[in-house]
Parts: C-alpha cells; sequence; structure tokens
C-alpha cells in the first residue's frame, strides 16, 4: 500500500511540474508563432465584453481558453504516448508455478506429484 502511495504521489508532484513546462511552451514559444501567422494576433488577449458597467465591465476571455485547450492536447499527446511506449516494454510475466488441487501449496507446473502431500496432480 505504502508503495502505490508513493507511487501517486511522485506522479502528481511530477504532473504538475510537466504541466507547469507545457504551459510555458504553448505561451512562450508555440503561441508566438501561430500569432504570427494569423497576423500577429494574440490569443490571451482575445475577449468580448458580455455586461457589466463602463466603469466595471464583465469580459468573456476565450483566448485564455483557447490556449489552455492547446495545453491540454499537448499533455494527453505526451501521456499517450508514453503509455503506448510503457505498454510495448511489458512482457507477460510466464506462468511457472500452479496449486496443489489438495493441499492448495505452489507447485512447479511441471510437476505430477506435489511434494507438499505427496498426491497425484491432475495435468493442467
Amino acid at each position: 500500500m505504502r508503495g502505490n502511495v508513493m507511487d501517486l504521489a511522485v506522479g502528481v508532484i511530477i504532473g504538475g511540474a510537466f504541466g507547469k513546462i507545457v504551459s510555458s511552451l504553448v505561451g512562450d514559444i508555440l503561441m508566438p508563432f501561430i500569432s504570427v501567422i494569423n497576423g500577429g494576433v494574440n490569443f490571451t488577449g482575445m475577449k468580448v465584453k458580455i455586461g457589466g458597467s463602463v466603469t466595471a465591465p464583465v469580459y468573456l476571455t476565450y483566448g485564455q481558453f483557447i490556449q489552455a485547450a492547446i495545453d491540454f492536447l499537448i499533455i494527453a499527446a505526451v501521456v499517450f504516448v508514453m503509455v503506448r511506449m510503457l505498454n510495448r516494454l511489458h512482457k507477460p510475466i510466464p506462468v511457472t508455478t500452479k496449486h496443489c488441487q489438495y493441499c492448495q501449496m505452489q507447485v512447479d507446473i511441471k510437476a505430477n506429484r506435489c511434494p507438499h502431500c505427496t498426491s497425484q496432480l491432475t495435468p493442467s
């Protein structure tokens, strides 16, 4: 149980740090290139006034949402690739033991007789 909790804690900490790196990548590197392609449009400054008064307007800042969506897509793509790579590395563990049907002790898969209770084993 402690190992799983520690693995989860490490994953959360690394995930938070990775999120900051991806946010910086999107905000500082990718979005300037995208804004140059779009004619100098800054996505973080995109907003629409939806109400409020002249002194206290209320804005819908959809540009920040676009930037957050790009952050999410990059993080999702990286996690997808990492899980695929880990699944390719994971090899199934061959079965080398079985349980004796009489005493429930583990016995070598090739055994015909249980070394613990000396019962004749049925082939599996």
